[in-house]
């Protein structure tokens, strides 16, 4: 009975190790194609595995990863990534090929293909980070487009403003009508 107990002790603990920081999952997320990727050395240093061991497994299913799901990066968008990484190296960091690209759906495929428990927790880590960052991106949307109706009806009041105040300074100074001039005056005046 007391076996019992320490093994659920340690389960515990072991589970309490796995979770990691969001911010630590959130900092592993970024933009590529306009879409929100981690990629697959990452990836696997959360899982812990070898990135080599990851690509491997998706490549042995690869039916199971449309475009959709996971792409290789290429050249270009490699440059533009380690500015988000903020990566000072000029070569590929030691890398011999291009990284892989999963989106939240590839993410949640890796599940299926790597079964250990810590590949299962992190997974769902990554799944809820991701989901919350969805959340927070359509409240974000909802604030922008209050703000952007709040910047219309004031555009539609600077114009009013402005014309209170064109018309307040023509009642203050009325236009002159030409005088005549008085004197003498050349023919050609």
């Amino acid at each position: 009975m007391t076996s019992k107990m320490l093994n659920k002790e340690d389960m515990a603990k072991t589970k309490t190790q796995l979770q990691l920081a969001d911010e630590v999952v959130m900092s592993k997320i970024y933009m590529v194609r306009n879409q929100k990727v981690m990629i697959d050395r990452d990836l696997a240093e959360l899982y812990g595995v070898e990135t080599k061991r990851l690509k491997e497994a998706v490549r042995r299913n690869i039916n199971r990863f449309p475009d959709d799901f996971m792409f290789e990066i290429s050249g270009n968008e490699f440059g533009s990534l380690r500015t988000q990484i903020a990566s000072s190296k000029e070569t590929r960091g030691g890398i011999r090929y291009m990284p892989m690209a999963f989106t939240e759906q590839g993410v949640t495929m890796l599940s299926c293909i790597l079964n250990s428990e810590r590949a299962i927790a992190v997974n769902i880590q990554v799944i809820r980070i991701f989901t919350r960052m969805r959340e927070m991106l359509l409240t974000h949307k909802d604030i922008l487009l209050q703000l952007e109706k709040i910047e219309q009806k004031l555009a539609g009041h600077d114009e009013q403003i402005e014309k209170v105040f064109l018309y307040l300074k023509q009642l203050l100074n009325p236009p002159q009508p030409p005088r005549q001039r008085i004197g003498f005056r050349r023919s050609n005046e």
